[in-house]
């Protein structure tokens, strides 16, 4: 086994860099859904979303750096390019969405598919001893399994 300057197992790293490179591209795809219903919002809950998916769509971002740099951390190149987004893409792409539930419903079923990535990429992580990569997991699942709460609370099911 050979190990990275981090005192990784550079196999290993190389295949969750290149799994944070998925999750980089769906996030990137989240974040543009959120920019596009907070832009096109409308009705009597406008008041309400708007700044709620602002709110969100900031953390999205936050969230796009912190994997580009852990994928640059293990030794990665993080994607770019809307080409490379769209190919990797597992979450919904939302257009001309301008209803208040079909934005929110369009929220949840996008955490959904980054859980699914996350949970993925958490145990990875966790069989390469990767605490960087398995903290941050732990730190959006936790994140995101509320904001799906949240969401679902609003539309007035269950989680």
């Amino acid at each position: 086994m050979t190990l990275n300057s981090i005192g990784l197992d550079q196999k290993k790293t190389k295949q969750i860099a290149n799994d944070l490179n998925s999750l980089l591209a769906n996030f990137q795809i989240y974040y543009q859904n959120l920019r596009g219903i907070h832009w096109n919002i409308k009705g009597k809950r406008f008041f309400e979303l708007h700044p709620k998916f602002e709110e969100l769509y900031n953390e999205a971002n936050l969230n796009v750096d912190e994997i580009a740099e852990r994928v640059l951390t293990l030794g990665g190149v993080p994607l770019h390019t809307f080409e490379d987004y769209i190919g990797q893409a597992r979450v919904p792409i939302g257009k001309n969405i301008t209803q208040d539930e079909d934005s929110v419903k369009l929220i949840v079923s996008s955490l959904s598919e980054l859980l699914k990535i996350e949970r993925d990429i958490l145990e990875k992580a966790g069989e390469a001893n990767d605490e960087g990569t398995n903290s941050m997991m732990s730190d959006f699942i936790t994140e995101q399994e509320k904001t799906i709460w949240m969401m679902k609370a609003w539309l007035g099911e269950t989680v």
